[in-house]
């Protein structure tokens, strides 16, 4: 029999079928041995979203597998299938040693649904994984919980049987205090469905994308006033997703905010709580103007951008006309502590002179309001030009040094030595561990600027991103996205994006332990059995230390909540 296809009876015999449970911080290649440990029992808190994945290895093909879960907790439990995505550019060539590879290849990432008519498929001697998400959002029960996960042909001839066991503490999750935004595109979302910004279909498709996305801890949204300069080709444009209508008239503007009223509305339904304003210059220097368009003699047209003097009266004029009435629907909205401005994104020292002035014409206007800016130059915090300065992690050091008050971080491509991150050919402890750090150095607010980016870098042309993980050979594989597009409008979530909630996770359950019994007892049981003091570039990076951390944690939590 070269194939099975279902139909008749499939004896033990003539397939062997292997299984077995492992954590969330595995990840399972198709072209080698599992070396993952059993991971059979774990402990989780209310209003926790608890993963774990069952391997499995077929010894001939076979398909229209059928899986199937058996619980108290019913449709609380989902499964979906760990597909593989090609990384042809998975790291750069001086990279560290905290790899799982550095080699292209297929590598596991987005989170499939498992199709009722096509079901799994057992590939010969290949191991695959299934990955299984328990929510405990809402009223459930505490106690222990088995969950089984059951392999079937596709007659129902169980193939195999694996049982997990959770452990449902009374206490629950606290809201998250840390403010998080990964930077949403919503011109990619337009470009990969083909369809028109701010059509009918375009409001419903960005809304799945914004619910995911808090569903995930991102409680800060990347607002478009006017289409985001970030990743833009010197020259070139991205597709127009301007919230604020703008009418030209001589030198005299008038705004509309209708637009961005529905986006305001749209993300309260959605559970944002804080409103990231675009930038107001282009990145990499705040020389020039983003792009922006208006209606001028009946006629729809740019009238800023690249050639736009950022020092200029022109667009310091428009500028000293929009931004008071920018500040009146802010306040007219109730979005007064709500809402952080930006300069531009990343300047370095040689761009001081820029944005300079580009911060100071600003501070005329909306200096009541907090302005963040991805910066790794301390210089720019000590000469009073940024309130906010959101360092790259391994730029940290020296604004934790200088106690600078609700400091923020970041990683991104360049953060690819020692520091966490979560590039797709790295091991998902070195994602899971920044909630820790967080935890530990006491960081207000965390940002990265790939929630969607499909496009190739510079935004030059859109790709696919089951089939490009790098922006067209730009990037480390997996730092622009985190999601998927999935084909109903809804996102396909990467294990990735669910690791980074954990860590999430575990930064809440370390807040709630402090509040129970100190910020110096909860510091010592964190780092317990660490070899030395967690920092930003030196921490465990064994997973099975994670994950017993994280008991540790859930077990002073039950002593101290009982």
């Amino acid at each position: 029999m070269d194939e099975y296809k279902g139909g008749a009876p499939l004896s033990a015999v003539e397939l062997t079928f292997a299984t077995r449970i492992i954590s969330s911080l595995e990840k399972v290649f198709a072209d080698e041995e599992l070396q993952a440990a059993e991971f059979r029992r774990a402990s989780a808190l209310h209003k926790e979203t608890l993963s774990f994945q069952v391997a499995y290895r077929s010894a001939k093909l076979v398909k229209k597998l059928k899986v199937r879960i058996e619980s108290e907790l019913g449709a609380r439990v989902g499964a979906r299938t760990v597909g593989l995505v090609p990384a042809e550019m998975p790291i750069y060539h001086d990279h560290d040693d905290n790899l799982l590879r550095s080699v292209p290849g297929l590598y596991p990432d987005p989170l499939l649904p498992v199709s009722e008519s096509e079901g799994l498929t057992g590939f010969p001697k290949q191991w695959r994984s299934v990955w299984v998400t328990v929510d405990l959002k809402g009223d459930v029960k505490p106690g222990t919980y088995g969950i089984a996960i059951v392999f079937l042909t596709n007659d129902d001839q169980e193939l195999s049987r694996e049982t997990f066991e959770l452990d449902v503490l009374a206490a629950a999750l606290p809201e998250q205090k840390l403010i998080h935004t990964e930077w949403f595109h919503t011109d990619c979302l337009a470009t990969y469905y083909g369809v028109e910004v701010f059509s009918e279909r375009y409001w419903e498709i960005v809304e799945h994308y914004v619910k995911t996305a808090v569903d995930h801890g991102i409680n800060m949204l990347l607002t478009p006033l006017f289409t985001p300069p970030l990743d833009t080709q010197v020259g070139g444009e991205r597709p127009t997703v301007q919230l604020v209508d703008v009418e030209k008239s001589g030198s005299a503007y008038r705004f509309g905010f209708d637009q961005l009223k529905r986006w305001v509305d749209m993300c309260d339904r959605s559970g944002v709580r804080y409103y990231e304003l675009s930038h107001l210059f282009t990145q990499w220097g705040a020389k020039h103007a983003p792009k922006i368009v208006a209606m001028e003699n009946g006629e729809t047209k740019r009238i800023f951008g690249w050639d736009t003097d950022a020092t200029g009266d022109e667009y310091k004029g428009f500028l000293a006309q929009f931004l008071p009435e920018l500040v009146g629907f802010i306040k007219g909205n109730g979005l007064a502590e709500k809402v952080f401005f930006h300069v531009s994104d990343e300047p370095h020292t040689d761009h001081i002179p820029w944005y300079e002035s580009a911060s100071g014409w600003l501070k005329k206007f909306v200096g009541e309001f907090p302005t963040i800016d991805a910066l790794s130059d301390y210089a720019f915090y000590e000469r009073g030009l940024v309130p906010t300065p959101i360092p790259a992690s391994n730029h940290i050091v020296p604004f934790l040094e200088n106690g600078v008050p609700g400091l923020w971080t970041y990683y991104c491509c360049s953060q690819y030595k020692k520091v966490a991150n979560r590039f797709i050919c790295m091991p998902s402890a070195r994602n899971r561990v920044l909630g820790l750090q967080l935890y530990k150095f006491q960081i207000a607010g965390f940002l990265h600027w790939g929630y969607n980016f499909w496009y190739a870098q510079y935004s030059r042309f859109p790709i696919d991103p089951y089939r490009n993980t790098d922006a067209n050979h730009a990037f480390p594989a997996g730092d622009p996205f985190v999601v998927y597009p999935g084909e109903d409008g809804k996102p396909v979530e990467s294990l990735r994006f669910e690791v980074f909630r954990e860590a999430l996770q575990d930064l809440r359950a370390l807040t709630l332990l402090e509040s129970l019994i100190g910020r110096d007892r909860t510091l010592a049981l964190m780092e317990q059995g660490a070899e030395a003091p967690i920092t930003f570039d030196v921490y465990p990076q064994d997973a099975a230390w994670l994950l017993a951390c994280r008991e540790r944690i859930n077990e002073a939590i039950r002593s101290h909540t009982a």
